[in-house]
């Protein structure tokens, strides 16, 4: 018994570096590229948001994958994230002049905003589930669009103003607007960088294995496979439930922030069903649960457009095809029998070859 857990635990390590070290191999590997000017404009553009779309995956796969609840409203959150940001960096702009500390504070400022708002939001809404729980979330979403579609918030020497619907700021000659209405936000400082992102990734990766390693973790892994058995030992799974949605409202708050602020200006347009549709695309494709897929998927079809726009017209059918043959690839048994069959003789010949070394040796 002894033996098993310790092998558990070690092929859990295992997993948790390689993932951490595929994500600084990729960072490595860009930063080689920049170095000797092989980097191109088009993937030197999209650095920053595939951090983020990767943190909003990893975000999601906390409540579909981890959880096992279906949410078609995570663009809300990332919303609420990103504005609030916003708001952050072009008021403390004056204060602060490292990039790097204004969006450390923005990235906190986002992430608490929008977990605040999945808390509350969480509490009448976890009690839902299934099909209900997926529309009501999806509602929530458009609602967080509609709602930042009709806010107005100007900054001047007397401190900020808000007006909904109509523009009534009444600014000072000293004020500027920071959000308008359906226009967005404009001029912002890009102030989210590469390393930033990566610094996020790694930063997120951490707290999820911590948390799948803790006793909460291990709770809400119970209520995901059966959420009678889990209640009748004794878990609340309201409690739980709350908790673990308003950790993923927080990450997609902060991945919410580092997408907004590497844009010179963002409208709520952006954060719309398409967005929650796709980050859940993320997830389903790089496996339930699954972090180290969740990553390799985000980034892959972050890119995957921009490479395929040299088609022009047929680049979505090309997009769609290629979505289309990654879902039957990963759902057919018989090919993931066959990779797993074949993993298990790559790693029996590595075995054996270390034990004849060991032989020689001796």
């Amino acid at each position: 018994m002894e033996r098993i857990k310790k092998f558990h635990l070690g092929k859990t390590r295992r997993e948790k570096l390689i993932t951490f070290g595929l994500v600084l191999v990729f960072f490595g590997f860009i930063e080689i590229l920049q170095a000797t000017g092989n980097l191109s404009n088009l993937l030197k553009g999209q650095l920053v948001p595939i951090c983020a779309y990767v943190v909003m995956a990893l975000s999601l796969n906390l409540t579909v994958g981890i959880l096992g609840e279906l949410s078609l409203g995570h663009a809300g959150f990332v919303s609420i994230g990103a504005f609030t940001g916003i708001v952050i960096a072009q008021v403390l702009r004056p204060a602060i002049e490292s990039n790097g500390l204004l969006l450390l504070i923005a990235l906190a400022g986002g992430g608490i905003a929008a977990g605040l708002i999945g808390f509350l939001i969480g509490i009448p809404v976890l009690r839902l589930r299934g099909d209900y729980l997926a529309i009501v979330t999806l509602a929530f979403g458009e609602i967080i669009k509609s709602l930042i579609n009709n806010l107005y918030i100007g900054l001047d020497s007397k401190g900020l103003h808000f007006s909904f619907i109509n523009d009534n700021l009444r600014l000072l000659e000293d004020g500027k607007k920071i959000l308008s209405g359906p226009l967005g936000a404009n001029g912002l400082p890009r102030i989210s960088s590469f390393i930033g992102g990566i610094l996020l990734v790694l930063f997120t990766l951490y707290f999820l294995y911590r948390l799948l390693g803790s006793r909460l973790g291990r709770a809400i892994l119970a209520m995901r496979d059966n959420a009678i058995a889990a209640e009748s030992v004794g878990i609340n799974i309201t409690r739980y439930k709350l908790t673990a949605f308003t950790m993923s409202a927080f990450i997609a708050g902060m991945a919410g922030t580092l997408f907004a602020l590497s844009f010179s200006s963002v409208n709520a347009s952006k954060f719309n069903v398409d967005m929650s549709i796709l980050i859940l695309v993320f997830v389903v494709l790089g496996g339930l649960g699954n972090l180290r897929g969740s990553i390799i998927a985000a980034g892959l079809l972050t890119v995957l457009p921009e490479l395929l726009r040299s088609l022009r017209d047929y680049r979505m059918l090309a997009y769609s095809v290629i979505l289309i043959a990654i879902m039957l690839v990963t759902n057919n048994q018989i090919l993931v029998q066959w990779w797993t069959q074949r993993k298990k003789d790559l790693k029996g010949l590595f075995t054996r070859l270390r034990k004849s070394k060991q032989g020689g040796e001796g």
